[in-house]
């Protein structure tokens, strides 16, 4: 393997997204983005293969069968999300990469590469700012919020497993403390 890894996890609406993309921007660090794999439904502006490989849930336990996963998880009920061997073995060639993941994924992604990857812990200022962005962003229907709030308070009690924690709290000073982090471990 020639590349490094970046691992970014963070309750949802946290801007692990939009750091993520920040971080593929600065092409000096030569970073490629780990597509997943997912059962969920495909958002309008969503392109198969660019965003996520979308699967249907047969298609997914197929996949687990294969052992086609470095690490998968069942998110919420019904909804995979996985890393598949394929697509990180033809990336990690030429390019560092840089994963988007839920907390579980991450955690597996960082033992599966050991020295080879950061695990940085995107952290939203608080639970209340949390919430008021997902629903300033207009996704997601009331219960879907309650949900990913209840998941954020638990994802956010393993912070300490990370090798490192951002808080977004100002989206400029966050991603000029990711870029410095990541210069650094890229040393």
């Amino acid at each position: 393997m020639a590349g490094k890894v970046v691992i970014l996890s963070a309750p949802s609406g946290s801007g692990k997204t939009t750091l993520a993309r920040h971080l593929l921007s600065v092409e000096k660090l030569n970073f490629k983005f780990s597509v997943s794999a997912t059962t969920r439904k495909k958002r309008d502006h969503e392109i198969n293969g660019k965003d996520y490989f979308f699967f249907s849930p047969e298609e997914f336990k197929n996949s687990i069968e294969n052992q086609d996963f470095i690490e998968y998880e069942k998110v919420y009920e019904n909804m995979y999300y996985g890393t598949l061997k394929s697509e990180v073995n033809n990336l990690i060639v030429n390019h560092n990469i840089v994963f988007d993941v839920d907390v579980l994924g991450a955690l597996s992604l960082k033992k599966y590469f050991k020295n080879l990857a950061i695990l940085i812990f995107i952290k939203p200022p608080s639970i209340d700012v949390l919430e008021k962005r997902l629903i300033d962003r207009k996704k997601n229907e009331p219960s879907e919020i309650k949900e990913r709030i209840r998941k954020a308070e638990i994802e956010m009690k393993k912070e300490a497993d990370f090798d490192t924690v951002i808080i977004n709290e100002d989206l400029d000073v966050a991603k000029q403390e990711l870029i410095d982090k990541v210069e650094k471990f890229l040393k």
